[in-house]
């Protein structure tokens, strides 16, 4: 592996027509190499998917305690850059143990999904806040710190949700609701990110996610249920009427915004959200668009919703495209299209 050396302090994206994203990934991963990277959540389905692609020019330890496990059907699970810890984000002081030594850190690990969240909320803020919070003091003061991303949620813009900025004001709904231990507890993190960086000066940057799906997606997750559904004929559920309004971002897009976050100079110490604000559609539509692109036989039903939802969310991604140079490239249907290639082979 070649010596490790510090992302280009003039790293920008290149002006004029956008490079497809094959050629565009290619060039933000060549230029972070020889890299000791620390993922925490990194047997997820965004932590693996980010594992895959720095592996081969970087030493990737993962961390995770492999509730849910997208790494199992990954073709490099094994391959020699790999270091693969099975532990929790709760034990501080092995998280410190971990993170010595590590330039670039991505911490994707959290308790989510909504069925997950209001199942056990307790759990879900003690992981998300204390576990970010052990994190954060782990990698306070290491010497060779270059990056820390932290992942945060869509969710702190609460029920509706239109071209929110980063600056637009967090949105909870009322205390008791478990759905919004999510939405609490990822803000807290957000919070607390952001003070470790302007107490201490840690290089830390925050991303909020905009419903993220694509191949090796576990748990939870709309257009991943669906497809499956349609894949086998069976009947697709849908809570509420349907009239729900999401803006829905492929896995390749995202992991280029989290590239980008981790070379971009002017990224420390920002929030960006991270989404595709033209592949808008209801919930209704989505399933109806699954059906007609995957050519199921699949009925649509209603079902009714015993939990809080959000009704509209889109975001603004004006400030991502400005620092960054981020905008999200695939489109629905062609999104839909490489999701299901995955599950028919991992049903």
């Amino acid at each position: 592996m070649r010596p490790p050396r510090a992302a280009p302090a003039d790293f920008r994206v290149p002006a004029g027509p956008s490079l497809n994203i094959a050629n565009f990934m290619a060039m933000i991963l060549s230029q972070i190499e020889g890299k000791d990277i620390l993922i925490t959540g990194g047997a997820g389905f965004i932590g693996s998917t980010l594992t895959g692609l720095l592996l081969d020019r970087n030493r990737v330890t993962i961390l995770d305690n492999f509730s849910r496990d997208s790494m199992a059907t990954r073709p490099f699970r094994d391959h020699g850059n790999l270091t693969v810890i099975k532990g929790d984000i709760l034990d501080a002081e092995g998280l410190k143990k971990t993170c010595v030594g590590r330039q670039l850190v991505i911490h994707c690990a959290a308790i989510a999904g909504i069925d997950t969240v209001i199942k056990s909320p307790i759990a879900t803020m003690r992981t998300n806040m204390i576990g970010s919070a052990n994190l954060l003091e782990a990698c306070s003061g290491l010497p060779g710190l270059e990056r820390a991303i932290f992942f945060s949620t869509s969710e702190v813009f609460g029920q509706n949700a239109f071209r929110s900025e980063e600056t637009h004001s967090t949105i909870t709904g009322a205390v008791g609701e478990a759905r919004w231990t999510y939405a609490i507890s990822k803000l807290a993190e957000e919070h607390l990110a952001h003070a470790y960086g302007k107490e201490r000066g840690m290089p830390v940057v925050t991303v909020r996610p905009f419903n993220v799906y694509g191949p090796g997606q576990v748990g939870e997750g709309a257009i991943k249920i669906f497809i499956q559904k349609a894949l086998r004929d069976e009947t697709i559920e849908i809570h509420g009427d349907g009239s729900q309004i999401r803006a829905w971002c492929y896995i390749d897009d995202l992991v280029r915004g989290i590239g980008l976050a981790l070379l971009t100079p002017g990224a420390v110490g920002e929030t960006f959200n991270l989404g595709n604000s033209r592949a808008i559609v209801t919930i209704y539509g989505l399933a109806n668009t699954i059906v007609r692109v995957l050519n199921s036989k699949s009925r649509i039903v209603f079902t009714n919703k015993d939990y809080a939802d959000v009704e509209l969310r889109i975001p603004s991604i004006t400030k991502a495209k400005k620092i960054l140079g981020f905008e999200a490239e695939v489109d629905l249907e062609d999104g839909i299209l490489k999701t299901a290639e995955y599950y028919r082979t991992f049903p």
